[in-house]
């Protein structure tokens, strides 16, 4: 083996065995542990064993034909867990239907056991090839790409998110979307390139080093990691009529007594004002909304200090974020820059 091959191979083996230890992490050792976290493990130990699969295939041509048909199944998973696991976090299974994802995988492991039976990889390399008419390469193509295009199609609002600028995308956005994305340029690279192991490897190794990266950061500043639907109201989902109640009394709220230039108004205070209970709402805002308390009333006050802003000569910047509920100069900057992407002295100089 030249010095390319040892490099390529490098890459590969080490993309996968790192997507390998995320799975495992994922799966045993993170904290909270649910169905959406194992769908991910799920998810990234079978990217990993196709990429496995491919490596020891095209450097080690005697491999196992056993382990070349368990890489084979992985690779018809790989569509189906992501479509589960994008599923669970954006629409979060009440107990009812918390078992339709065995619909999804159970088809694909019986298919894989009666096709290694009846057409044995090394007797039919031919039926493998993704040219037609080559019927198992052909329908693996397919079907990846279509659980690819379901996945997209779910997260639809996510992708909208990203090029409205009055919707901000959320943490949650951030990670589907990515994990959407990344999946469906491994498809690309699996389906274009005729050196595929080398490519479907490095992607996942990239892959797997985003995820890696993107824990640590996020460990790091000791915030719930958003690869997982929120956990503590997990299933706990507020019923639409009663979602609309209390979306209603909060517009109507304010609208009428704009509670949110209170600085020292709290979860229990808003929620005697709607006459719902602290948890009643906190599920609501969390579950239904999509965004923490605090979130919640930045993004009133926010656009209060947008309109004093526009309209409001007299009183200066800080003044204004004190009027509109901010407890602190820093932190009206802070959420003004988040939500709006400029600080409130840019915002009123464009609109002066």
């Amino acid at each position: 083996m030249n010095f390319d091959h040892q490099l390529l191979f490098f890459f590969s083996a080490l993309g996968a065995f790192n997507g390998l230890f995320l799975s495992l992490y994922f799966a045993f050792f993170i904290k909270n542990r649910n169905s959406t976290t194992y769908f991910l493990a799920a998810l990234i130990f079978v990217i990993s064993v196709r990429v496995v699969k491919s490596v020891f295939l095209t450097f080690y041509p005697g491999t196992s034909s056993l382990f070349i048909q368990i890489g084979l199944t992985a690779c018809f998973l790989i569509g189906p867990f992501l479509y589960v696991y994008v599923n669970e976090v954006k629409q979060p299974k009440n107990g009812r239907n918390k078992w339709l994802w065995l619909l999804h995988i159970v088809p694909v492991i019986v298919g894989m056991i009666i096709i290694g039976y009846f057409f044995p990889y090394r007797e039919n390399v031919s039926m493998w090839w993704r040219v037609p008419p080559r019927i198992f390469g052909m329908l693996l193509f397919s079907q990846w790409l279509l659980y690819v295009l379901l996945s997209g199609y779910t997260i639809k609002d996510s992708f909208g998110r990203l090029f409205r600028r009055k919707e901000k995308v959320t943490n949650q956005d951030f990670w589907v979307l990515n994990v959407v994305i990344g999946v469906a340029l491994i498809w690309l690279a699996y389906n274009t390139s005729q050196y595929t192991s080398y490519i479907v490897g490095a992607l996942s190794f990239s892959f797997t080093l985003y995820l890696s990266l993107l824990i640590w950061v996020f460990k790091r500043r000791k915030s719930a990691q958003f690869f997982a639907q929120p956990l503590k109201y997990a299933n706990k989902r507020v019923s639409d009529i009663e979602a609309a109640a209390i979306e209603s009394k909060l517009k109507d709220l304010f609208k009428e007594v704009e509670l949110y230039r209170n600085p020292q108004l709290k979860l229990n205070d808003l929620a005697t004002a709607v006459e719902e209970t602290s948890h009643t709402l906190s599920e609501y805002l969390n579950s239904n909304v999509g965004k923490s308390f605090t979130m919640f009333i930045n993004e009133y006050r926010v656009k209060a200090a947008e309109q004093m802003l526009q309209s409001n000569d007299h009183l200066t910047i800080e003044a204004i974020g004190n009027e509109c509920g901010f407890k602190s100069n820093s932190t009206f900057y802070a959420a003004f820059n988040k939500g709006l992407g400029m600080t409130p002295a840019q915002y009123k100089k464009a609109n002066s």
